[in-house]
């Protein structure tokens, strides 16, 4: 076969470049995304009660809901919440199950729910994942200074009706969702003496609303040649007609429902408000489909975004603006992974001219340079993955690694063509002689990635383009330089021979080094023991404290202020006004006064802020990037600076929620007696602070206490008897007269509003006037609300929270930087948790557990552990294969865990030197022990085997074949291999250095690899030319026969 394409040459010409055309085009049709897409994990259930408590919402939702979902198959992690008006059911299951397959179970499980109390809305499914969250946000406001005078709070629908469904038609996009203002509400304000007058209790009140809205079918009805169509019209279309409603008839007149209430057209309680830079709006945030391209996104949705102000919110006083977006992030990391490909493509091919000193030869060496990095985005592509940052790395990983096999079969060929040869001959049997060799390191290096297929955490998942990148670029140089390399070598001249001047012969120097260690037997075993030894233990006793994934962080900051329970909407306004006023002065200031010291506030490229009953989400950036984390303190400061409120801030990330997901020991705290349960939650969290220094802590709930006041009326049954009011109808009448209640649809302009009966104050009731809410007998008599019902005063929780069926609170620690995520778990179930069970702050029937980021750690390391003993196995078994000897690939596989030992002392000599830098005040970086940064241990298995693998193929051929004695065989092999080896790991060194050495945004998510995979090689090849001719010699005897040449 390698002669046919020798002596085929036009052939091969031909096939790669067809190949490189499908290549190209394969890569310009691949999607552009930040992060491969992960798996949608996590399915919620969202059901909506407009005014229900979280007390009923958790009895007449949760738990009904829970009965039929928590025997959902392959279900792993079940947590709901209860809040005002609202239930939350978050279904986790584990990586690989099928999310259509999860949701269809899920919707069928809901369908067997018997009933719902009146009112509360058809429940939602989502389905979620990291990858699939919101990357680009917009804000609809008023224009400068609000000439028309409009109110926020009826934008929502507006952009929910005209703006969303315009936005939602980019191609790409899944969801826009709309945030803030309220829905629109048709408000029945009922005068209770008028009411009253008239004999007319609110049940009947309702009834008749209801009776009178609905349309109904009559069948139809023929006539001579047509069928007409009969409808019964009914339901409301005009305000007016609802004002006009006949609502009963007495003595001969006819009382309408303007004669005892008011009718408008306003909208639901605000709940929530949303601010940009001091200004009222409403938020819109794009999530992407899976698979979809970022930056093609953002490019139709800007001009559409524009269209959209021009012929639509201009003249209604509005607009539409992009505040932030994670595409720009998205675009400067992988410019910097381009650059940096490009980079090391650069310097890979000057350090082989370096060696070869021939430009032709050159030529040929990097040919498969390009021919790689387009296989490697066909693979991508037939595997259907994306270009992200994660892949990108892949391939540029790949730049160094696609010339060892070229540079191989080029030395190869040369030293056949001095044999006196002919040019096709000499590239035939260079290639011959080598292919081995080569298939063998091609081999080992794809293999190894197998077991990825088996790791389905998230690391896995991100990992898995990587593995796609390197493999198809490895595969692909094996190609190149099987068959491309020995035609393009016996096609070129003869000014493409290798120039092997005095100055670039090394092989002296290095093979005196390995005789240090192979002078006699017993020195080749006492320096490979030594080897051992000293290289393990240094690791061992060196290694770190390990992470879970990199953050990927972005420039910007999400804070939140949490009040204590008793918080409403008006207190929280007024507190969000006083820091609205105390940032404007910080956007875009001058940073003079923060440079001097003056303030500790850096200035702001902008800020978003939404203010809710009890919290304050804040999302802000510096101008200047570097000062985030001066800013994220300030911010915090000041949140805390008033009294009884807690802070928590954390950077923006592109891989895991921005609560401090990928570095949170979140601490479950579950239990029956939610007061022991919230005085748990509290000493942890009280507790964390004191083993920490400096933690960022959240919890949810947010507020651990049991201060929400709560009203009790507890009905006089005997009075209510007496007066012919059962329990249902004063229910009703008490929600009526207070807060409102639920009456009916009202359809307008094709939307469901909803209708809500209130007393003559609305919605503003004062609790002074509570116990005298007038209440309307059906003998028409009004008595106030304390005749009829005790109110008592008491506090319960604002929110309730479950985790599989059990009341649970978690508490999230996120540990200072300095602080491993390994290390903070320990902590936390060495010294926080004993601590507290020690002083009896735990009570007991209280469970605690540790789950999160912390959990999926330990899940994650026990997989990759377990997977790379698979790998290290199947590499031993292919290198049998190809070498048909059961002993030889034991020495090859001996240098992979010295190689690993190297990768990890690499990573901790670029932290001590960072360490140094950063406190002379130079820039430097901390590289964590993340899951990503420890497949890079998979990489090192396949590549450095590669050397070992050229040294001993070739001392066997030399004993074998020539019968040489050990020691004089395995020199004869370093000499031979020696230029080829300095070559390749040269190459490799230099093409993976720009993406370790150069920092920029995204760097931080593959620069752990690169350091690990770096410093690997680096030491692989001082230990194939000093530890393993020692072991050559310790281990191998000479032949009876044996000579010396």
């Amino acid at each position: 076969m390698i002669a046919a394409a020798v002596n085929r040459g036009i052939l091969v010409a031909v096939v790669v470049l067809i190949t490189t055309i499908l290549g190209l085009v394969s890569a310009l049709n691949i999607p552009v995304q930040m992060i491969p897409d992960l798996e949608v994990r996590t399915i919620t259930v969202q059901t909506g009660w407009p005014g229900a408590t979280p007390q009923d919402v958790e009895k007449e939702i949760l738990i009904e809901q829970e009965r039929y979902l928590r025997s959902l198959p392959n279900l792993t992690r079940m947590v709901s919440y209860a809040e005002m008006g609202e239930a939350n059911i978050e279904l986790e299951f584990p990586f690989g199950v099928d999310a259509n397959d999860a949701l269809i179970r899920v919707n069928n499980a809901l369908s067997q729910v018997p009933a719902y109390p009146e009112n509360v809305d058809q429940p939602r499914l989502f389905s979620s994942s990291f990858s699939g969250n919101a990357f680009m946000y917009f804000v609809l406001k008023p224009v400068k200074g609000n000439p028309l005078q409009l109110d926020v709070d009826l934008l929502r629908d507006f952009a929910d009706d005209f703006i969303r469904p315009r936005m939602e038609s980019v191609s790409g996009v899944s969801e826009v969702g709309v945030g803030g203002g309220a829905q629109r509400q048709i408000q029945i304000k009922v005068d209770a003496a008028r009411l009253a007058q008239r004999g007319i209790s609110l049940p009947e009140l309702r009834s008749a609303i209801r009776n009178r809205n609905s349309d109904s079918s009559a069948g139809d009805i023929e006539s001579g040649k047509s069928r007409y169509l009969l409808r019964v019209i009914g339901r409301f279309e005009e305000l007016s007609e609802l004002e006009n409603l006949i609502i009963s008839r007495k003595d001969n007149a006819n009382i309408l429902l303007k004669d005892v209430a008011s009718v408008t057209l306003d909208h639901f309680e605000t709940r929530g408000l949303s601010f940009k830079d001091g200004e009222r709006t409403i938020s819109l945030s794009v999530r992407r489909e899976s698979g979809s391209n970022v930056l093609a996104i953002k490019d139709a949705m800007l001009p559409l975004v524009e269209d959209i102000n021009q012929e639509l919110l201009v003249q209604n006083g509005l607009e539409l603006i992009l505040t932030s977006d994670d595409v720009k992030y998205v675009r400067s990391s992988l410019e910097n992974v381009w650059t940096n490909l490009a980079l090391g493509a650069l310097l890979a091919t000057l350090v082989m001219y370096f060696f070869l000193r021939s430009g032709k030869a050159t030529l040929v060496g990097v040919l498969g340079i390009p021919l790689c990095t387009i296989a490697a985005f066909f693979a991508l592509m037939a595997f259907g993955r994306t270009i992200n940052v994660i892949s990108l790395a892949g391939v540029a990983f790949a730049i160094g690694m696609t010339v060892d096999n070229t540079i191989v079969v080029l030395e190869s060929i040369v030293q056949a063509k001095r044999q006196g040869v002919s040019k096709i001959q000499a590239a035939i049997n260079g290639v011959t002689e080598v292919w081995p060799a080569v298939l063998a390191s091609t081999a080992t290096t794809v293999l190894v990635f197998a077991p990825i297929l088996f790791v389905q955490q998230e690391a896995g998942q991100l990992y898995s383009d990587i593995a796609i990148a390197i493999s198809g670029a490895i595969i692909a140089s094996m190609l190149v330089a099987i068959f491309v390399v020995p035609v393009a070598l016996a096609n070129l001249g003869k000014k493409a021979d290798l120039k092997q001047g005095k100055q670039f012969t090394l092989s002296d120097k290095w093979l005196s080094l390995a005789k240090i260690f192979t002078g006699t037997v017993s020195q080749a075993r006492i320096a490979s023991a030594a080897f051992v030894l000293i290289i393990l233990g240094a690791a061992y006793s060196l290694m770190p404290a390990a992470e879970y994934l990199p953050e990927g962080e972005e420039p910007k900051a999400f804070s939140m202020m949490i009040a204590p329970p008793s918080y409403n909407l008006s207190e929280m306004k007024k507190i969000g006004s006083e820091l609205r006023e105390y940032f404007d002065q910080y956007v875009n200031a001058d940073s003079a006064d923060f440079d001097s010291g003056k303030t500790n506030m850096p200035p702001l490229e902008y800020y978003n802020m939404s203010v809710s009953v009890g919290r304050i989400w804040f999302l802000s950036a510096p101008v200047d990037a570097s000062n985030i984390n001066e800013m994220m303190d300030a911010i915090t400061e000041k949140f805390r600076s008033y009294e009884g409120m807690r802070a928590f801030s954390s950077r923006g990330s592109i891989i895991s929620s921005n609560d401090g997901g990928t570095r949170a020991v979140a601490v479950d705290i579950a239990g029956s007696n939610i007061l022991e349960l919230y005085q748990a939650a509290e000493a942890v969290y009280q507790q964390a602070n004191v083993v920490f220094d400096n933690p960022q802590i959240n919890s949810d709930p947010g507020s651990l206490t049991l201060e929400q006041p709560l009203i009790e009326i507890q009905p006089r049954w005997q009075r209510l008897a007496e007066l012919g009011i059962d329990n249902s109808d004063f229910g009703y009448a008490v929600a009526a007269m207070s807060d409102g209640a639920y009456v009916d649809e009202f359809i307008l302009n094709d939307d469901k509003v909803d209708i809500f009966m209130f007393s003559g104050a609305g919605n503003e009731q004062n609790l002074d006037q509570l116990a005298s809410t007038p209440i309307v007998t059906p003998d028409g008599n009004i008595l106030p609300l304390h005749a009829l019902a005790d109110l008592i005063e008491s506090k319960n929780s604002n929110s309730v929270r479950r985790v599989d069926g059990n009341r649970t609170v978690t508490v999230y620690i996120i540990p200072p930087r300095e602080v491993a995520l390994e290390t903070a778990e320990q902590m936390v179930r060495e010294q926080l948790l004993p601590t507290l069970w020690r002083e009896g702050k735990i009570a007991q029937g209280i469970k605690v557990s540790i789950s999160g980021a912390a959990d999926q750690l330990e899940a994650t390391k026990a997989s990759l552990s377990g997977n790379f003993v698979i790998a290290l196995v199947l590499s031993y078994l292919l290198l049998v294969a190809i070498f048909t000897h059961w002993r030889y690939p034991l020495f090859i596989l001996a240098t992979v865990p010295l190689g690993m030992a190297g990768g990890l002392l690499g990573l901790i000599l670029v932290n001590g030197v960072n360490s140094v830098l950063s406190g002379l005040g130079l820039p430097a970086y901390h590289q964590p022990f993340d899951m990503i940064t420890m497949l890079g241990f998979l990489i090192l298995l396949g590549t450095v085997v590669n050397n070992p693998i050229l040294i001993v193929d070739q001392t066997r051929r030399f004993i074998q074949s020539q019968g040489m004695q050990v020691k004089e065989a395995v020199f004869a092999a370093l000499s031979k291999r020696l230029k080829p080896i300095l070559m390749s790991t040269a190459t490799t060194i230099f093409g993976l250095a720009p993406l370790v050495l150069i920092p920029g945004e995204g760097t931080e998510l593959y620069r752990g690899v690169g350091v690990i995979v770096l410093s690997g090689i680096m030491v692989s090849t001082l230990l194939t030319l000093t530890f393993l001719p020692a072991l050559l010699v310790a281990i191998l005897k000479d032949k009876p026969n044996a000579t010396a040449h």
